[in-house]
């Protein structure tokens, strides 16, 4: 049996289908949900992913024509803009600041590097966007999720209570040297 190739690392196309995008997310943050967090890529729609993805740098991992990982990231939003439901934290306004969203990998790639690759890939674009950090926020309760931000150099800088949310999330944020 051949081995897959390495998935390929590349902007979001205009010509990429939302709807493979969502269920990638879906099939990505199904054992999340197991646990009880009800992240919003669990379940969202296509309309939210379009929504999320307004303003956003989408990266997306491809494997023989299919999307078996993503990444989002954008610039600081602006004050009055809501983020999902709520309304921003500061940290999510704050000038110079990219933000980090949507990570996902399939299941069936999952221990090959591939979520390294996407934040590698978001952490570049940010940089050369001159952003001065990376904020993103996760889950409190997701050690895994939280301890694979911090090696790569993400720290803790607040907690936040999302509406509709079974969990309360941390704010992580890296500067960008």
């Amino acid at each position: 049996m051949t081995a897959s190739p390495s998935p390929t690392i590349r902007p979001l196309a205009d010509s990429d289908c939302l709807t493979e995008l969502t269920a990638l997310l879906h099939a990505a943050y199904a054992s999340l949900a197991v646990q009880g967090w009800n992240f919003t890529a669990v379940d969202q729609s296509v309309d939210v992913t379009r929504e999320r993805l307004t303003g956003a740098q989408g990266f997306v991992a491809e494997r023989d024509g299919r999307l078996v990982g993503t990444v989002a990231v954008r610039g600081p939003k602006p004050p009055g803009e809501a983020y999902i439901a709520d309304p921003p934290p500061p940290l999510y306004t704050t000038p110079g600041t990219a933000i980090l969203a949507q990570l996902a990998v399939h299941p069936d790639c999952r221990g090959e590097g591939l979520g390294e690759r996407l934040m590698t890939a978001a952490e570049a674009w940010a940089r050369d966007q001159g952003f001065v950090q990376l904020a993103l926020d996760t889950a409190e309760p997701a050690e895994a999720l939280r301890r694979r931000y911090e090696r790569r150099g993400y720290a803790t800088v607040g907690r936040i209570q999302w509406q509709g949310k079974t969990y309360v999330s941390v704010l992580m944020s890296k500067p960008l040297a």
